[in-house]
């Protein structure tokens, strides 16, 4: 039989250093990190995002970090940890356990996006190119 969500959820969990919305929220400023928000574009526009973070959505992610991809997004390279995150943690955790296996530094934060917001933390609208306000 084929491992549900729950086993994969946490088998990431094992495998993927998380953080809570307060520490993410502390170091949201500091240049060695880097918010990825994995959300899909319409979930982006319609809610916000983190203050400086980037629009990475799932579906491209492994095309974007692999720098062999004709879809590799320069920031990936970058020597910084990455703090991913959605709106509620799951895919975020199971983006990072991804990530993490193609050489990142990743971090997921728990409770996602919908955490965060319920926390009265600072939410940015999303620029042209991906980035938020």
């Amino acid at each position: 039989m084929a491992k549900g969500y729950k086993a994969l959820l946490a088998e990431a969990d094992a495998l993927v250093t998380s953080l809570e919305v307060g520490e993410v929220a502390e170091i949201s400023g500091d240049d060695g990190y880097r918010l990825i928000d994995i959300r899909d574009v319409r979930e982006v526009e319609r809610d916000g995002m983190l203050p400086g973070a980037i629009l990475a959505p799932r579906g491209m992610l492994e095309f974007w970090i692999d720098p062999e991809s004709p879809y590799h997004k320069p920031f990936f390279a970058e020597d910084k940890a990455f703090v991913f995150y959605c709106a509620s943690g799951w895919r975020s955790l199971l983006a990072a356990r991804t990530a993490q296996e193609m050489g990142l530094n990743v971090i997921s934060m728990r409770g996602g996006f919908s955490t965060w917001k319920k926390a009265g933390l600072p939410v940015s609208a999303r620029e042209k190119g991906g980035k938020a306000s």
